[in-house]
């Protein structure tokens, strides 16, 4: 395994929900992650186990701006979207693998675990939104945000426009759903 894969597997673990699993693989994931989820891991290590799922549902579960799910940073909760999630699942087949999880197959957590099997191919494709999710984690100010960084450094390109793109995007936010509004707005222009 590379020492990229091992990253990619780490990570997909720290971005899990903090279950019982998950706090006894703790101890396997200090001795083989890389150097750049030890702060991280240190968080994990020391929260009080309730604390640490209560922090995970706080940061993941109520905030669209910290979603794990890569699509939605590119096409919101639109009807795009649900082409994107085919093509997650067609990435899957081309290395032959098929999606099962319970998750979409575009929770990073998923597409982490692929990638530490088949290389980085949908990360990169989604690295603007991968890097939206890193900048608004740090903004919020959680441990997280360093699994994000440790992920966004392995990846190719040069990193100051993706950043760029990235704040970009994130202060015009995910696109809206338009399609079949047109008519409503022009029926409203005409009685006024």
């Amino acid at each position: 395994m590379t020492r990229h894969a091992v990253l990619y597997q780490a990570a997909a673990l720290c971005l899990a929900y903090p279950d019982d699993e998950f706090h006894e693989r703790l101890p396997l994931l200090r001795a083989a992650a890389p150097a750049g989820l030890d702060g991280f891991l240190t968080h994990a290590e020391t929260t009080e186990p309730r604390e640490l799922a209560a922090h995970y549902v706080r940061v993941f579960d109520f905030k669209n701006r910290h979603s794990l799910y890569l699509s939605w940073w590119r096409d919101g909760d639109t009807r795009r979207r649900g082409m994107a999630l085919v093509r997650f699942k067609e990435v899957y087949r081309e290395h032959g693998m098929e999606f099962t999880g319970e998750e979409l197959p575009d929770f990073l957590p998923a597409v982490l675990e692929f990638s530490a099997h088949a290389g980085p191919v949908l990360l990169q494709e989604h690295r603007s939104g991968l890097e939206l999710l890193r900048i608004a984690l740090t903004d919020f100010g959680t441990p997280y945000a360093a699994v994000l960084d440790a992920v966004c450094a392995t990846l190719p390109g040069p990193s100051p426009k993706d950043r760029a793109e990235a704040q970009a995007l994130a202060r015009s936010g995910p696109p809206r759903e338009d399609v079949g509004l047109q008519p409503f707005a022009l029926i409203g222009e005409r009685s006024s």
